[in-house]
């Protein structure tokens, strides 16, 4: 059965935002509790950042997606946090398994290679998207500028 698509009003529309977010709380609460204390300034603290700033910076980057490089910006440091964070878990699943089920960590790994997907597909859509609406304003700006002059 085909997914019904709904109009986004709001960050919180995106499924990109949710699964992201949904992915943090899992983040945080059973991966990060369960790392060695040694971790506790390193990869413990930088998957604690890059889970975080995910759900941010996609929150942040709608924000601005009126601006013509705003939302993208936003998207391409998303992806590039998205990225670090499936980095990171494949550090944990690979150096910690004793202290971590390595299982939750591949989910967790897949959840953030889909979000990386979906964030470079949204980028290419919106740009185009950008592009349309820019040549839809010059044609509409081009009629009004010839209704304009009398013969």
């Amino acid at each position: 059965m085909d997914k019904v698509k709904k109009p986004i009003k709001s960050f919180h529309d995106l499924d990109v935002y949710q699964s992201t977010y949904k992915a943090m709380l899992e983040v945080f609460k059973h991966i990060l509790p369960k790392l060695p204390k040694e971790e506790e300034y390193d990869l413990k603290n930088q998957l604690r950042r890059s889970a975080k700033a995910i759900p941010r910076l996609i929150a942040e980057g709608h924000s601005k997606r009126h601006q013509k490089k705003g939302f993208q910006k936003y998207l391409d440091d998303a992806m590039a946090e998205s990225n670090e964070t499936i980095v990171s878990l494949s550090q944990v699943r690979d150096l910690y398994s004793r202290y971590v089920d390595t299982n939750v960590c591949s989910e967790l790994i897949d959840t953030y290679d889909k979000a990386s997907r979906q964030l470079y597909n949204l980028s290419l859509a919106w740009t185009k998207f950008s592009q349309r609406k820019v040549q839809r304003n010059q044609v509409t700006a081009d009629e009004t500028s010839c209704a304009t002059v009398t013969p």
